[in-house]
């Protein structure tokens, strides 16, 4: 996310003509940017930059210090990949069909990891679980780690499996520490072009990218975000921008600000149903 995010900053100072810093707030699950961003004035000098954990968590997640979807004015998308299912190579599982078939001889035995509750990676292997007719255990990072201490942890042992953006567990796949056993999106990723999508290893239909999005704090003007909207779509549009994206196994998202909106709307009430029908989130 952040180097998303630097990215997109650089092209903006340009357009703009002046600085655009990016503040990061790191840790797993964290609440303070968006918390920030919630109490910072509506002037279009202060924005967040999130996953689509940011959508989900209003489903999710108790007890939070804000409303994602009241608080926020939801800008603009910005990018989809997709993750990539790994199991822990000591576990022995090397196909999604190993995985599915060893999970449902020992219901709630597998575990899998999370950058935490609510997240994108807990969401994605919750979805798997459901539409594969699977039951296992999440564990969420601990406190302290983000998700690349957890993907890490993963190839360690420490859980049997896990959803991870590509660039987190790519090194562990190299060292032979991790096995992939399918990407979440529709579509291959042009970084694993041998690892097939897990509808075609076998869950029909199953498309769980991770997302990211622009978002400004309730009550900024509809002009204004229009404007910021504006100048969002053609930094995306920029020819090496989208060189550097497709590199990093990203594609742009194109919608307008009240496509977005709906779009946040939906995928919270995605992740209330798939909630609703799991355990895992326990």
């Amino acid at each position: 996310m952040d180097v998303l995010a630097g990215a997109v900053a650089r092209k903006l100072a340009e357009l703009w003509g002046q600085q655009v810093a990016v503040e990061n707030c790191p840790g797993a699950g964290s609440t303070a940017a968006p918390k920030l961003v919630a109490a910072s004035p509506a002037d279009g000098y202060t924005l967040l930059v999130n996953t689509s954990a940011h959508a989900y968590s209003a489903a999710v997640v108790r007890n939070l210090p804000y409303d994602p979807l009241a608080d926020f004015v939801a800008v603009a998308p910005l990018t989809s990949q997709a993750y990539v299912l790994v199991a822990a190579a000591a576990g022995g599982i090397k196909t999604l069909d190993e995985l599915i078939a060893r999970a449902k001889a020992r219901p709630g035995e597998l575990s899998f990891a999370s950058a935490g509750l609510g997240t994108g990676t807990h969401l994605a292997s919750a979805s798997l679980n459901l539409e594969a007719g699977i039951s296992t255990r999440h564990i969420p990072a601990s406190p302290g780690d983000d998700i690349a201490a957890t993907i890490g942890k993963t190839a360690q042992g420490a859980t049997d499996y896990a959803m991870s953006p590509i660039a987190i567990a790519a090194p562990h796949l190299r060292a032979g520490g991790l096995v992939a056993l399918g990407v979440s999106a529709a579509r291959r990723s042009l970084l694993l072009a041998d690892v097939p999508t897990i509808a075609e290893a076998g869950v029909a239909g199953f498309d769980f990218p991770i997302w990211y999005g622009l978002w400004a704090p309730a009550g900024t003007a509809p002009a204004l975000a229009d404007k910021i909207a504006g100048t969002v779509g053609a930094v995306l549009a920029d020819p090496k921008v989208r060189d550097w994206l497709a590199k990093h196994g990203a594609e742009p998202m194109a919608m307008t600000r009240a496509e977005f909106a709906r779009f946040v709307v939906e995928e919270s009430e995605r992740a209330a149903r798939i909630i609703e029908g799991g355990t895992e989130h326990k």
